[in-house]
């Protein structure tokens, strides 16, 4: 059976080290960029720029989605990681565009470039990113939110690889061309790993199904249940990642006195097959008003729906 991508989100230990350190760091990396006349350098500096604000909005939205629910968000704060997700992904993108545009123009006018301090400072990122990358690793797989920043500092890491390569090509072969053809490389492998961050977490704010359920499957196991003759209105969607919700209209030919029996059994089964936890079954003996192929929320289409019965 189908299984969700994600469990409950969890706050990763020690995640507090990465922003502050990586702040001061990309203000060198940023500096020695400049100072080196390294595209690779600044477009390096430039996507760790976006980690720092990022990471403190994945962490502060972690926490305020620790919040109890109330009385006016009565499913709580969970969304708010998503929209940080989305907020991080679309930031990163467009950073990721930009440096593709800057090496663009590099290469028609290449500058000389100190490859000596370059090495350097790619050096010492790497060893940074690496740092990060560990702290962000306990929760990468169990929250969207975290996912996101783990990605932007996975691609930091692999953006410090090619300078470092870079320096070394521009050291020994004087091919400063390199330099440029590096950080379009940076900017081409992070776009399309934003756009599938930038999509989940559409998914969720558009109330999609899961990653990794099946709608049809889910109703075919619903309508598998004995005295079940069929089912309306199937919803599945997330609040946030591992945050799953479901609820369905079951018809039944069973005397009403079974009905507890069946939302019982199709609840355990969902738990169980789907591990959706958060159901609400509406068990009826013939379909209602909302069994209809399109869904409105109109009082007219309710009523047109019962005049056409």
């Amino acid at each position: 059976m189908a299984k969700t991508a994600m469990k409950n989100s969890i706050e990763p230990p020690r995640t507090k080290w990465s922003p502050d350190r990586r702040s001061v760091f990309l203000t060198a990396e940023l500096v020695g960029g400049i100072l080196t006349n390294s595209l690779a350098l600044i477009s390096d500096a430039a996507h760790m720029s976006t980690d720092a604000p990022a990471l403190g909005i994945s962490l502060a939205a972690m926490r305020i989605g620790r919040r109890p629910a109330d009385s006016k968000r009565t499913f709580g704060y969970y969304r708010f990681e998503i929209l940080a997700t989305a907020f991080n992904a679309i930031l990163l993108f467009m950073v990721a565009l930009y440096i593709v545009y800057e090496a663009y123009e590099r290469l028609q006018t290449p500058a000389e470039i100190e490859s000596g301090t370059m090495l350097v400072i790619a050096a010492i990122g790497l060893v940074v990113n690496l740092i990060s990358m560990r702290l962000l690793s306990a929760g990468k797989d169990t929250s969207l939110n975290m996912k996101g920043a783990y990605l932007e500092v996975w691609s930091d890491m692999l953006g410090s690889i090619g300078v470092i390569v870079g320096a070394l090509l521009i050291r020994y072969t004087g091919w400063s061309w390199v330099d440029s053809v590096i950080a379009v490389g940076i900017g081409l492998w992070v776009l399309p790993r934003t756009w599938t961050l930038l999509r989940e977490s559409m998914n969720v704010l558009l109330e999609g199904v899961p990653d990794g359920l099946g709608i049809e499957e889910i109703g075919a196991s619903i309508r598998a249940k004995p005295g079940v003759t069929g089912i309306h209105d199937l919803h599945v969607w997330s609040i946030s990642s591992g945050k799953t919700s479901l609820s369905v209209h079951v018809v039944s030919n069973g005397p009403p006195v079974t009905w507890p029996a069946l939302v019982a059994g199709v609840r355990d089964m969902l738990a169980h097959d789907f591990e959706i936890h958060h159901t609400t079954v509406q068990v009826e003996d013939s379909p209602c008003e909302q069994a209809g192929e399109l869904h409105d929320f109109t009082p007219e289409h309710a009523k047109t729906e019962l005049q056409n019965e």
